[in-house]
C-alpha cells in the first residue's frame, strides 16, 4: 500500500518542478452551497491539470535503461500532457494512444510537447488495450494514468499541500475517473489528519468506482462533459484505497457539472474543464451533504474545447434566463412586427434573433408567428415581457 512516506518522498522530486497551486476561499460559492468552500486550482499546473504530479514522479523514478527504451501512455488528454511534457524534460521518447474523439485543444497540445500520438479507439479503455500492446511490443515502459503506486503517490502531494495552505478544511471532494487522484488524496490526508472526511464525486453515467464497491451494474452513457473521468473499469491498487479509505461517492448529472463550469468562470473567473468542475457540482447537487463545513474542492483540469466552453456559456444564460426565446403570434399587417419590437426594446431587452413564420403553422391566414431571442436580465425579466406583451393585446409565450 502507498504510505504517507511515499508521498513525501513525491513531493521532495517535485519541489520546483511542478506548481504549488494555490487553494483560496471562494466567499461567493459559499454563500451559494452553504459550505465554506477552498478553491484548489490544480487548472494553473503548466498542463492545466494535476496529472503532472504522478506523471513526474513516475517518470523520474524510470532507470537509465528503462528510459532508453521510451514510455507509452493512455489517455484522454491530461495524462498524456502531463507525460508528454515531462518526459520531453527529461530525454525521454513518449508515445501517446488517445481515443479518437478526445477534445482537438487535448490532442495539439500533447503533440506540441513532442509525443508521438497515436488515435485508438472510441474511448479510453480501448486506447488503453493498444497502448498496452504497443508497449509490450516496443519493449517501451507503460506509465498507467492511475493504477500505479508513483502515480498514486505523485498525486498524493496534492493533500499535502492544500492541508498546509489551509489547515482547518475537514472534508475534501474529489473526482473520481479511475481513482488515481482521490486515491492519494486519501491516503496523505487521513494519515496528516484522521478525521478528515474524503468525499468522491463520479458521473451518473460514468459510475464504475461506485459499481466495483457496490456490486451494482448501472449502463455507461455514450459520452459525458466530463470525459476526463470517464472510466469504465477502476484501477485494482485505486479500488482497494478507496475502499478502505474514501468516506463516500456521490454522483452528478451533466447540468449540474455544466452548471459548475459557468459559476467557475463567471464567479471565480477560472476555466475548468467537466472533471475539473465535478467537485463543485457535487456540492451544488448534494448541497446537505455538506452544509457548514469546510470544504476543499480540487479543480484538477482546465482543458476544454473552446467550442465547447462557448455551448456551455450560451447553455448556462439560457439556464439562468439571461437568454430567452419567445413566440409572439400577430396579424401579419404592415407595422405589426414593429410594434412588437417596440415593446420588447421598451421593456429593456435586446433581440437577438427573429424567425418569422407564416407557412408553418396552423394559425389562421394573414396571421404569423415570430420567434425571438432576446438578451435579458433574469427569468424574472422575461415574465415581465411577456406580460407586458399580453396587455398589448399580443398572444405570447416562451419556449
Amino acid at each position: 500500500m502507498i504510505t504517507l512516506g511515499d508521498i513525501e518522498s513525491a513531493a521532495r522530486v517535485l519541489d520546483g518542478h511542478v506548481v504549488e497551486t494555490p487553494c483560496l476561499h471562494s466567499r461567493t460559492l459559499s454563500e451559494i452551497t452553504g459550505a465554506q468552500v477552498y478553491l484548489k486550482f490544480e487548472n494553473h499546473q503548466f498542463t492545466a491539470s494535476f496529472k503532472e504530479r504522478g506523471a513526474l514522479n513516475k517518470l523520474a523514478s524510470l532507470s537509465a535503461e528503462e528510459r532508453a527504451r521510451g514510455v507509452v501512455a493512455a489517455s484522454a488528454g491530461n495524462h498524456a500532457q502531463g507525460v508528454a511534457y515531462h518526459a520531453g524534460r527529461l530525454g525521454i521518447a513518449c508515445t501517446i494512444v488517445m481515443p479518437r474523439f478526445t477534445p482537438d485543444v487535448k490532442v495539439e497540445m500533447t503533440r506540441r510537447f513532442g509525443a508521438q500520438i497515436v488515435l485508438f479507439g472510441d474511448d479510453f479503455d480501448a486506447a488503453r488495450t493498444h497502448a498496452l500492446a504497443l508497449a509490450e511490443e516496443g519493449g517501451a515502459c507503460f506509465v498507467h494514468p492511475y493504477d500505479d503506486a508513483k502515480v498514486i503517490a505523485g498525486q498524493g502531494t496534492l493533500a499535502l499541500e492544500m492541508l498546509r495552505q489551509q489547515p482547518d478544511l475537514d472534508t475534501l471532494v474529489v473526482a473520481i475517473g479511475g481513482g488515481g487522484l482521490i486515491s492519494g488524496v486519501a491516503v496523505a490526508g487521513k494519515a496528516l489528519r484522521p478525521g478528515l472526511a474524503v468525499v468522491g464525486v463520479q458521473m451518473a453515467r460514468f459510475a464504475s468506482m461506485v459499481c466495483a464497491l457496490k456490486g451494482e451494474t448501472r449502463p455507461f452513457g455514450p459520452a459525458t462533459i466530463a470525459d476526463g473521468i470517464a472510466v469504465r473499469e477502476p484501477g485494482r491498487i485505486t479500488r482497494a484505497i478507496v475502499e478502505r479509505l474514501v468516506d463516500d461517492i456521490v454522483l452528478v448529472d451533466e447540468g449540474d457539472v455544466e452548471q459548475a463550469i459557468v459559476l467557475l468562470l463567471e464567479i471565480e473567473k477560472t476555466v475548468a474543464e467537466g472533471a475539473g468542475a465535478a467537485g463543485l457540482a457535487a456540492l451544488l447537487c448534494h448541497g446537505g451533504r455538506f452544509r457548514g463545513r469546510k470544504v476543499g474542492v480540487i479543480l484538477c483540469g482546465g482543458n476544454i474545447d473552446p467550442l465547447t466552453l462557448a455551448a456551455l456559456i450560451e447553455r448556462g444564460l439560457v439556464r439562468s434566463g439571461r437568454l430567452a426565446r419567445i413566440r409572439v403570434e400577430l396579424r401579419d399587417l404592415p407595422g405589426g412586427l414593429a410594434r412588437v419590437a417596440t415593446v420588447i426594446g421598451e421593456s429593456n431587452a435586446n433581440i437577438e434573433e427573429v424567425h418569422h413564420q407564416r407557412a408553418f403553422t396552423d394559425l389562421p391566414v394573414n396571421n404569423a408567428q415570430v420567434e425571438f431571442v432576446l438578451k435579458t436580465r433574469n427569468s424574472a425579466h422575461v415574465a415581465e415581457i411577456i406580460a407586458t406583451l399580453k396587455a398589448q393585446g399580443f398572444t405570447a409565450h416562451p419556449l
